[in-house]
């Protein structure tokens, strides 16, 4: 991705000239520049060189007899379960483009209604349980994720529950209809947000033709939505021979496994084909994209272009570059637009790496004044950070940011049954866990 072919989308308060009239200094090729922190580092933070040495717990790992792939993570350390079920053709990547909201709906009206159980009695019921049920499908993801949470000692009752939920929700209109009402007002509030305008116009600039480019519904979708819609989707995209259902928690392999075989015995379904959109391409020549929002006494920038997938061997390279350049409080975005220039109070980087090339993007919120300074500094630390080799020391602290990141998430057993999902998904070594903290540190 190289400094000449970044998007730039910018949400603007109305009368701002300057920009397009001095489009040619702000976006010309400048001389990459140190700039010198103001900012005082003690150093006095205990610092080991010892590289993070872990061993992750490897999941037992089996298939149904209907096709479900189960992945159980013992943790005895709490008496409480974590359950996933991965639905991996339910994403909202695969709707049809007339219709997108139709993932999110369908996953959100699972809880409003059952063949045996009204909104009300399920919401009694997990409360009396003490158990919760939350399912979701974000815009660009290929899956459809329903999680169920709850004490060990009453899984026998709560996980049945959460099944029932799972796979025989009855779609009830007056609920959709209260569902569509909701959303139709989140739609309204979502588009008076700087934030929202700039994130959408970025996703359609660097996806195009894509699926992920699409970060919203639309009020015309959400109208056109009918529990016979909702139905049919659930039927044809919610196959366990496309789904991985996961646990972690207090629980014994063998002796749940015969019980899921009888609770998720009835559950057939022929795998809907899962075919991904071909990748997006990253932009070949670099761009600027106006959003005009009256009365905003504040730019919203974003930068950025197509980068890699999850499985590409940059992806520790990238993740480390990532945090020097704009990772957190520490990064050299941060340092220069914040601590340097007082253009904003926070300014910092990301990137998606998932089954295709997300984006890498850095964004700000400054000052409507000073724009032009706030977007020439951003294209100075990517040129930068492209052309000077990094300081050891800055290095250094930024890899043991990661790593230390990675060490904190290993106290939480749900996350690492996502680390163990995540190797699942994505095909990568056995052992990629035990290792990471080395290939972070090299």
């Amino acid at each position: 991705m190289g400094i000449g072919n970044l998007l730039l989308i910018l949400t603007l308060a109305t009368g701002l000239t300057v920009l397009p009239l001095r489009a040619r200094s702000v976006l010309g090729q400048d001389e990459p520049r140190e700039i010198p922190s103001r900012v005082e580092r003690k150093n006095k933070a205990p610092v080991s060189n010892e590289i993070l040495r872990v061993r992750l717990p490897k999941p037992t790992e089996t298939t149904l007899a209907n096709g479900l792939t189960v992945l159980i993570l013992e943790d005895h350390r709490q008496p409480l379960v974590h359950a996933e079920f991965h639905l991996r053709s339910a994403g909202a990547l695969f709707e049809p483009e007339s219709l997108p909201g139709l993932a999110s709906a369908t996953a959100k009206m699972l809880r409003e209604g059952t063949r045996k159980r009204t909104s009300r009695q399920i919401a009694e019921d997990l409360d009396r349980l003490g158990a919760s049920v939350e399912a979701g499908a974000s815009f660009g993801a290929v899956a459809t994720v329903f999680t169920a949470s709850g004490l060990a000692e009453n899984f026998d009752r709560w996980f049945p529950l959460a099944v029932e939920i799972l796979l025989e929700p009855s779609f009830p209109a007056a609920e959709l209809k209260r569902l569509k009402d909701l959303t139709k007002v989140q739609l309204r509030q979502q588009r008076a947000r700087a934030r929202f305008l700039a994130a959408e116009r970025f996703n359609r600039a660097v996806y195009g033709n894509h699926p992920a480019a699409v970060a919203s519904a639309t009020v015309e979708a959400i109208d056109a939505l009918s529990p016979e819609m909702l139905a049919n989707w659930h039927r044809e995209r919610y196959s366990p021979q496309d789904a991985v259902l996961a646990f972690a928690g207090d629980v014994d392999p063998s002796r749940l496994l015969a019980k899921l075989q009888k609770w998720l015995a009835g559950w057939r379904a022929p795998a809907p084909g899962r075919v991904l959109p071909p990748h997006p391409r990253p932009a070949g020549a670099r761009r600027v994209y106006l959003v005009d929002r009256p009365d905003s006494v504040q730019t919203t920038l974003a930068v950025g272009n197509i980068a890699i997938d999850r499985r590409s061997p940059d992806y520790v390279p990238v993740l480390v570059m990532n945090q020097v350049l704009g990772g957190g409080v520490a990064g050299r975005l941060f340092l220069s637009l914040r601590e340097e220039k007082g253009y904003t109070y926070g300014a910092y980087s990301s990137f998606t790496a998932v089954e295709y090339p997300g984006a890498w993007s850095a964004t700000t919120d400054v000052r409507t004044e000073v724009t032009e300074g706030a977007l020439k500094e951003i294209l100075n630390e990517i040129r930068r950070i492209r052309d000077a080799q990094v300081g050891d020391a800055e290095l250094a602290d930024a890899k043991r940011a990661a790593i230390a990141s990675f060490a904190l998430a290993l106290e939480q057993p749900s996350r690492v049954l996502g680390f163990a999902l995540l190797r699942k998904f994505y095909n990568l070594p056995e052992d990629y866990w035990d290792h990471y903290p080395a290939m972070v540190a090299a």
